[in-house]
């Protein structure tokens, strides 16, 4: 902003930079003047409270079904564009069916639905998919995109984070439960700080603050208050991005560029998170300078175990390993004192590198005997955040530099999101149950608008607001602002439950629009802003291959819980042990129960856009490049689940047509039209007449049909309306 730009360099800016910090002190602005720029920052549309619009009166009033239509008409009849005519039932139940479990519909749900002309029809399968396990695990997965969810903890060292699947299972159970949104927050910010209803509610709340806890670190930074900031401004990042839609860690080393957020706003929100201790579980090692325990919630919790049992004598062997370990290190220990004491000390680095291997193989041992109690019995560890037993301010860090900090800042929330007679500083305590309030509260002007947009991403391809993480000043504004707000505002009058907002969107008929094109519409508006049809979208990485896995017949919907990262020793070779066993060995549960080591994601899921596990990202790319092609043909888990399918196809009753019809069926949700079933059957005939060249004897016959049914397979996989949902 420019009064922004005028207050931090009011002259000459080489004579600013050059000054001294007294002279800077001197040139600083009023507090009258910063008054007026926040005054002017209010007066942004994300910063004023959403308030309920009135309803459009629209000409075509025979075509809205809902409030949602009569917004989005109103803009279109003004652009003069129409909307074109509903999708196809076969279109819309696999539409719906991606969207709300990430899962295809069967053949019979498809058919049963077509055949279902009652009016409440739409309603039944939206209810049905709404009420399913799979729904949680398919929007989980958006939100753990934005709290950048990993099992590692990245960067150099990237070590495991063996308890952070607690959070990921919590995230799923939340969905299913449609945990009031606000609530949701809370829980992530201060569950430990909460009311609870008993052992198994305070555990589940601690595990919620494992969002705070589960980024991405330095744990090879020696410099601790450096290393204290980083984490610190990781938090902020993600709180501000993914529930306010802003960028707050920007204004870290210097006043915000764009938004009316200063440095002391970021400073005062650091005071927060310094008064809070972010428990992670990694051990202590020669690159982790900063090991961290791990909470354990009472045993009443029942909460359930990564790990099994271990006999008394399993117990005993590691508890004579950590024994030996110790040992050893002490061992070496001596021996390098000794060295050096008489002076034989040749290789001093060398012989510190020994002793600290050795020691770090204890811990790893101790970390392996810390995940039982005395009976052999597995502990019940998590992830967490938890109040430090004083409460810290934080300096404010000239140019974010930790080596030189000024005025101590009272820890505090961002002004201009609070009203101008609304108290800002922390009374008691870390301040993160303050600030676990003032998010999810409905005077904030961002959190419903945020979430609301959000979802409206997820179910029409594209946000109102098309920067889902930024709603700044450099943000997108929103394409209609009064649907926007409408959203918002329904969405907390409804208890702020999501799946209610999501139903109200599905039911919506511009929801249920054909993906198809118009040309007069397109020349208007080519992106699509009016929403005058329904994107085409590429289904996510997740999506796809849950999708092979139930064609397949393979899709285990019984994940083992925890995490095989909770099985692996801590250090880097065991990720990387674990990362081959995962590409060698592939899972069959979800792809939402898939380690997600970062760095180190799952080729499956990094060939089709898997988001950065390190940052938020509220809105994924969607790529369609030659590797995807490349992968789908060649590689080993694709072509292992082509030949599952097409043993899936070879025991259905029927002609040989009959079944690859009924493949495609099952692969696309409709029947082939009639170019369709010419070329399969071109296929299939040029397939065997090839084979029939290459073989030797008339008894190849069944192995030629065995091998074009896998490449018909295969080919249905690889088709683009497989990885598209219209």
């Amino acid at each position: 902003m420019l009064l922004n730009v005028i207050r931090r360099f009011p002259a000459s800016v080489a004579v600013l930079v050059a000054a001294s910090a007294a002279v800077a002190a001197e040139l600083a602005p009023s507090d009258a003047a910063w008054q007026q720029e926040i005054a002017a920052g209010r007066r942004h549309w994300a910063f004023q409270k959403p308030v309920a619009p009135p309803v459009p009166e629209v000409r075509d009033a025979a075509w809205p079904r809902s409030d949602i239509d009569r917004f989005l008409l109103a803009a279109m009849e003004q652009a003069n564009v129409k909307p074109v005519a509903d999708a196809s039932r076969e279109a819309l139940i696999r539409r719906l069916s991606f969207d709300l479990t990430g899962l295809p519909p069967t053949p019979a749900e498809v058919r049963e639905f077509v055949a279902d002309s009652s009016p409440t029809a739409v309603e039944e399968v939206v209810d049905r998919l709404l009420a399913s396990p799979r729904f949680g695990e398919r929007w989980a997965r958006h939100w753990l995109d934005v709290a950048r969810y990993a099992d590692s903890s990245g960067k150099e060292t990237n070590l495991p984070y063996p308890h952070a699947w607690r959070y990921r299972d919590w995230v799923i159970a939340a969905f299913n439960a449609d945990k009031p949104y606000d609530q949701f927050l809370k829980d992530q910010l201060a569950g430990d700080l909460l009311k609870h209803s008993g052992p198994a509610d305070q555990a589940h709340k601690i595990i919620a603050t494992g969002f705070l806890a589960l980024g991405p670190k330095g744990l090879n930074e020696r410099d601790r208050r450096q290393f204290a900031m980083d984490v610190v401004d990781e938090q902020i990042d993600v709180v501000s991005q993914s529930m306010l839609g802003l960028t707050l860690a920007c204004a870290r080393c210097h006043d915000h560029k764009f938004d009316p957020v200063s440095q002391r706003d970021y400073y005062a929100l650091a005071g927060i998170f310094l008064s809070s201790e972010p428990l992670y579980g990694t051990q202590p090692q020669l690159q982790n300078a900063h090991a961290s325990t791990l909470i354990e919630p009472s045993q009443e919790a029942g909460l359930p175990s990564a790990v099994a049992p271990l006999a008394s004598a399993d117990l005993a062997r590691l508890r004579q390993e950590v024994k030996a370990r110790a040992d050893r290190a002490g061992e070496l220990a001596q021996d390098a004192m000794a060295a050096r004491r008489e002076g034989r000390d040749e290789n001093g680095a060398a012989m510190f590198l020994r002793v600290r291997a050795a020691r770090d193989r204890q811990a790893g041992a101790q970390s392996d005997l810390d995940q039982f109690r005395d009976d052999g019995s597995p502990r019940a560890l998590a992830m967490g955040v938890l109040d430090r037993p004083q409460p810290i301010d934080s300096p404010l860090f000239e140019r974010g530099e930790v080596d030189q900090p000024g005025e101590t800042v009272p820890r505090g929330l961002v002004e201009v999101l609070c009203g101008p007679d609304e108290p800002r500083k922390i009374a008691a305590g870390s301040g993160r149950l303050d600030l676990a309030f003032w998010i999810a509260s409905r005077d904030n002007p961002l959190t419903a608008r945020v979430m609301a947009n959000r979802v409206w991403l997820k179910l029409m391809g594209q946000g109102l607001v098309a920067t889902p993480d930024n709603f700044g000043i450099m943000g997108m504004e929103p394409s209609h602002p009064e649907l926007l707000d409408h959203l918002a505002v329904a969405f907390m009058a409804d208890g702020w439950s999501v799946k209610k907002l999501i139903r109200r969107i599905v039911l919506s008929r511009s929801y249920q629009l054909a993906a198809v094109h118009d040309d007069a519409n397109f020349a208007i508006d080519p992106d699509n802003r009016l929403r005058w049809r329904m994107d085409q979208r590429r289904l996510e990485a997740e999506a796809i291959r849950d999708a092979m896995l139930a064609v397949a017949g393979r899709l285990d919907l019984e994940p083992t819980p925890g995490s095989p990262v909770a099985r692996v020793r801590e250090d880097r070779q065991g990720m990387i042990q674990l990362v081959a066993s995962v590409r060698q060995e592939p899972e069959f549960c979800r792809s939402i129960y898939l380690p997600i080591v970062r760095d180190q994601v799952p080729e499956f899921l990094a060939v089709f856009d898997f988001p950065d596990a390190s940052l938020v990202s509220g809105d994924r790319d969607a790529t369609n490049v030659p590797a995807q092609g490349l992968f789908l043909l060649n590689n080993p888990e694709v072509v292992a689940l082509a030949r599952a399918f097409a043993d899936r196809v070879a025991r259905l009753p029927g002609s040989t047509t009959d079944r690859l019809a009924q493949a495609f069926e099952m692969a696309l949700g409709r029947g082939p039209s009639r170019d369709e079933r010419s070329a399969i059957n071109a296929f299939w005939a040029d397939f065997l007449r090839r084979h029939a060249k290459r073989a030797a004897a008339p008894s190849a016959q069944p192995q030629a049909e065995s091998l074009a049914l896998v490449a018909y397979c295969q080919a249905l996989f690889a088709t683009a309306e497989f990885r598209h949902v219209n």
